[in-house]
């Protein structure tokens, strides 16, 4: 039974999932405490509850703890089921966080399945379709996953409803990367969603990155978005290289200017650009469960974050790995998962 703290580091729901995960894949319990005990609502919310009981319904795990609020969860699992299956968030919860929560395990399992999510598809503070899609889910595919996923219905926070199916094939390992440099960037696109708004906001949001990036006509596109069932607003700045592509996200707010919103976005940018590093700090975050499951791999990415930190603690309690984090410049840093000696 492996402990956790869960006020450490970050503080985060991600140490659960990422528990969740790795406990799966190991077949190893825990008990996690302090659950998000350092946030204004501590404890279970809605979207975790849903991540530990889909993480228990694809494997028959026994669980003790799973309630709205809890501070405390023990976790048996037991091997995992694949199936189709359906799981609905409720409210506006991130449906990719919860995706990411079952989908190692999935892959990792000797058949096919489906997942269905309803709920949050672009939400603040976690990352959006666009990015799993675009970002994580081929690098996944690189390791040897087979992988694809649907974006249905769009779910913007606070209304939610969004839709989102994978399907994910039996993957009977992973293989680790190497990936140090980035390739040249060869093409840009700006992209402005807009659901139930008035789309000379996403107009204000795009003139921002076509000043701030220097991006041309062509390279700008607003999207109206028709099926979802409440308002939202978000910017995706792409830059797409031979081998990957890196998406930089601005959320839309309540009391937040088009043009902050923007500026998110171009921030974000402009620092992964700054250096040549091929992995940005919300990819470096989701690349370290895959690497350690492979047996290891290394990658250049931006100064870690402590969500990225804390993370690798996590893993390296459920796996036989060290990961390492040795800055090489002012904001680069090189990130090894190599086997425990």
């Amino acid at each position: 039974m492996i402990l956790i703290d869960g006020a450490q580091g970050e503080g985060g729901g991600q140490i659960l999932r990422s528990a969740l995960t790795l406990s799966l894949c190991t077949q190893t319990p825990f008990q996690l405490h302090s659950i998000r005990a350092g946030r204004k609502r501590p404890g279970l919310m809605r979207q975790h509850l849903t991540a530990v009981r889909a993480a228990a319904e694809i494997s028959g795990a026994r669980v003790e703890g799973d309630a709205i609020g809890s501070m405390e969860i023990v976790f048996h699992p037991a091997p995992v089921r694949p199936g189709d299956y359906t799981f609905a968030v409720g409210t506006a919860g991130s449906t990719m966080l919860v995706l990411q929560t079952l989908l190692l395990p999935l892959l990792l399992a000797e058949g096919e399945s489906t997942v269905c999510l309803q709920g949050g598809t672009h939400n603040p503070f976690a990352p959006p379709f666009d990015f799993v899609a675009q970002c994580f889910l081929p690098r996944l595919r690189s390791m040897g996953a087979e992988v694809d996923v649907e974006l249905v219905r769009a779910g913007f926070y606070p209304a939610g409803g969004g839709e989102v199916r994978a399907r994910l094939g039996a993957c009977p390992a992973l293989e680790g990367f190497d990936w140090l440099e980035r390739a040249p960037v060869k093409a840009r696109l700006a992209r402005a969603l807009v659901s139930q708004l008035d789309p000379e906001i996403a107009q204000r949001e795009l003139s921002v990155v076509e000043r701030k990036l220097g991006l041309s006509g062509d390279e700008l596109r607003v999207e109206t978005v028709k099926d979802s069932p409440g308002p939202g607003n978000i910017v995706h700045v792409h830059f797409e290289t031979e081998e990957s592509v890196h998406i930089f996200t601005g959320f839309g707010e309540r009391q937040r200017r088009a043009e902050a919103v923007a500026q998110m976005a171009v921030d974000a940018a402009r620092r992964f650009l700054a250096t040549d590093v091929p992995v940005g700090s919300r990819l470096a975050d989701q690349l370290l469960l895959p690497l350690a499951l492979a047996g290891g791999g290394l990658f250049r990415t931006l100064r870690p974050t402590e969500h990225t930190k804390t993370n690798a603690r996590i893993v390296s309690k459920f796996v036989p790995v060290d990961i390492v984090l040795e800055d090489e410049a002012e904001d680069v840093c090189r990130v090894t998962v190599r086997p425990r000696a």
